[in-house]
C-alpha cells in the first residue's frame, strides 16, 4: 500500500480534526438515538417534544393505532428531530471518514471501520482515539525520518516570505 506523501501532511492533519469533531458528533447523536428508541419502542413507549400542551419539555405517550405506533404528543418531536439529524450527521461523518481513509490510503476494510463508528453505540468515540493516536504517531514518525529538503514546517503560515528566498 503507498504511504501519503509529506505533502499532504497539512491535509492529514486538518482531516484529521474534521474527523475528531465529526465522530464525537455522530457518536453523542447515536446515544441520543439509542436512548429515543429504547423510550419508544419498549414497553415505556414515550416520546420527547418541545412546546405543545405539555410545556417546554415533555413526554408524549405513544400508541398502538391501525399503522403501528403513533405519537399522541403535539409540538416539536425532538425524538423524531433526533432521529433526522443523526442521520444528517452520519452523511458527514462518512464524508470525514473517507476524507481521512483516502488521505492516509488505507486498506478498504478501515474504511468500514470508520463507518461503522457511526451506526454501532459507542464505537465513534473509541475509533476516534484510535485513530487520532495514530495518525499523530505516523506523522511525527514520517516527519523525524524525512530529509532535511522534504519537511514541512508544523505550522502552514510560518513558510518563508518570497522576499527571503534567492
Amino acid at each position: 500500500m503507498p504511504e501519503p506523501k509529506v505533502a499532504s501532511f497539512p491535509a492529514i492533519r486538518g482531516a484529521l480534526k474534521f474527523y475528531q469533531i465529526a465522530s464525537i458528533i455522530t457518536g453523542v447523536m447515536l446515544l441520543l438515538l439509542v436512548a429515543e428508541m429504547v423510550l419508544k419502542y419498549t414497553p415505556i413507549h414515550l416520546e420527547l417534544f418541545a412546546g405543545g400542551r405539555g410545556g417546554l419539555l415533555w413526554f408524549a405517550e405513544v400508541v398502538e393505532g391501525p399503522e403501528g405506533l403513533e405519537s399522541t404528543g403535539d409540538g416539536f418531536n425532538l425524538s423524531l428531530g433526533i432521529l433526522v439529524a443523526h442521520g444528517w450527521f452520519y452523511v458527514v461523518y462518512l464524508f470525514s471518514c473517507f476524507r481521512m481513509w483516502s488521505l492516509m490510503r488505507w486498506p478498504f476494510l478501515r474504511f468500514i471501520m470508520l463507518a461503522l463508528g457511526g451506526v454501532i453505540p459507542l464505537l465513534s468515540f473509541f475509533m476516534e482515539a484510535i485513530v487520532a493516536r495514530e495518525v499523530k504517531a505516523y506523522l511525527a514518525t514520517r516527519e523525524a525520518d524525512a530529509a532535511p529538503g522534504d519537511r514541512l514546517p508544523a505550522d502552514p503560515d510560518s513558510h518563508p516570505s518570497p522576499e527571503g528566498v534567492r
